[in-house]
Formats: C-alpha cells, structure tokens, sequence
C-alpha cells in the first residue's frame, strides 16, 4: 500500500506546521513505500543543500524500515553498519527521516526533513509522520 497525494500532502501541512512552530526553515520530502517522490515542499529561505538530504533521509527510513537516526546509531565507527551510508547511491544516516504508517500500521511511505539541527529535523519529521495514522 502507498501514501496518496492527499495524504502526502497532509503530512507536509504537519510537517510545515511544526517547523513554523519552532521557527526554523525545512525541506521537506514524502516518498511512497517504494522509494518514489509523491511530494515535496521547500519553505521559502530553506537551504538549497537541504533538498538532496531530506530526499535521502525519507529514502533512508524506508530501506531499512526505520527512522535515519536509529541507522545512525548502527553506522558509527566499529558498528556493525559502519559505512552504510555509501550504499544505495547515498543514504543520510542522521536524524530527520521518518517512516509514514497507515492506521493498521503498514508502511505506506516515509518522511525526509532537513534545515536545522537533527533534533529539530526529527521533531518535524515525526510530526508529519503523525499526521495520518
């Protein structure tokens, strides 16, 4: 099953409404639970190299079926994902990427967010996660 536009487009709406919030700029990227872009948002003054890293952190979540950061975790030096980041044509292996589950709890996307810190990003991608289960 995949997120919809519609659904997607709820989710940056979330997204955009906490990153207001906060007071910060994102980007931020909705893929569908097979990799592919279904929306995308890019608030005004949002850093330009910011747009790959939300594509890749949402690219991120989904591969592995769990949020960028907890890759993270995994890809530091002498862990057992070490590297892990040069794979699959680049993934962003830090904060802000968040899988997007229906109510029945099946994958159907993910959410990519950068701009700020990586708890900032987190907290934006989370709150657009939320928006439709």
């Amino acid at each position: 099953m995949n997120i919809t536009l519609d659904q997607a487009n709820k989710v940056i709406q979330a997204a955009r409404k906490k990153s207001e919030s906060i007071g910060t700029k994102m980007d931020i990227a909705v893929i569908d639970s097979g990799m592919n872009l279904t929306a995308f948002a890019r608030e005004d003054g949002a850093w330009l190299g910011s747009i790959d890293i939300a594509m890749k952190k949402a690219k991120t979540a989904r591969c592995f079926n769990m949020d960028s950061g907890e890759i993270g975790k995994l890809a530091q030096p002498g862990g057992p994902l070490y590297n892990i980041e040069h794979s699959n044509n680049g993934l962003i292996s830090f904060p802000g990427g968040v899988l997007i589950k229906n109510g029945e709890g099946e994958i159907i996307g993910a959410i990519g967010v950068s701009g700020d810190s990586v708890d900032n990003d987190h907290a934006v991608a989370s709150a657009g996660a939320v928006a439709i289960g």
